[in-house]
């Protein structure tokens, strides 16, 4: 392949590219507006409350569950850490502590 067929970029790739970038501003606009617009109370708020707890759970679970036992300990540490410190304490104690295990434990 050369050089310049390797930069060129068929006209409906772009468009493709393009319009999923629109689709994707629009969301996150459209998100953004109906949020500043709302004034959540209630179950509504404590329900948007609980999302970015959710989806960091749905992230670092699997991959807890899938590594080994350096992780899951570390991840454990994480979660009693998480009760009493403030979130990036729990963070910084939680990236320390895989580090730490995973040079003490041997690899399974």
């Amino acid at each position: 392949m050369t050089a310049e067929g390797f930069w060129s970029l068929d006209p409906m790739n772009l468009a493709a590219i393009l319009g999923m970038a629109l689709v994707t501003l629009a969301t996150r606009w459209a998100g953004y507006v109906a949020v500043a617009r709302l004034n959540p109370t209630g179950r509504f708020k404590a329900a948007l409350e609980s999302v970015p707890p959710a989806v960091l759970t749905s992230l670092v679970a699997p991959m807890t569950l899938a590594t080994g036992p350096a992780e899951s300990i570390a991840a454990a540490i994480t979660v009693l850490a998480a009760w009493r410190l403030p979130t990036l304490a729990a963070v910084i104690l939680g990236v320390g502590s895989v580090v730490l295990l995973r040079a003490v434990m041997p690899m399974a």
